[in-house]
């Protein structure tokens, strides 16, 4: 059996005969692939969330700072921060969205594609 040459780090590998021989790369980078999609999604997902709830939390204490100066400043500065947050968080993925775009890349996770456009697999 000839030995298939190894272009990918994430290869699969079986015992057969005199050496090592790799099997199913794609399997491999489909995993890798959903796994760092996923990663991606859900820390958007906790960071829209998380300053969400800080900008509600600051409504919440203006409402609730009867006038006092300190309390007012301290909820306005993390009113300024909840809304600073989740714009940067939502420029990042448009402009991560944007450069891939323009990059030709149509889904900039899919490393299969992208393994195979560079001629590793």
């Amino acid at each position: 059996m000839a030995q298939l040459p190894n272009r990918l780090l994430a290869v699969k590998y079986t015992i057969d005969g005199p050496g090592l021989v790799p099997t199913d790369g794609t399997d491999a980078t489909l995993k890798l692939e959903k796994f760092v999609s996923q990663i991606i999604g859900v820390l958007s997902l906790v960071g829209v969330l998380y300053f969400i709830i800080q900008i509600i939390f600051a409504g919440y204490g203006f409402l609730s700072s009867k006038g006092d100066e300190k309390a007012m400043e301290a909820n306005r500065d993390r009113l300024t921060n909840g809304v600073l947050g989740l714009f940067i968080i939502i420029v990042a993925l448009g402009l991560g969205t944007l450069i891939s775009k323009l990059a030709g890349i149509e889904n900039p996770l899919d490393l299969n594609q992208m393994f195979v456009k560079m001629g590793l697999q």
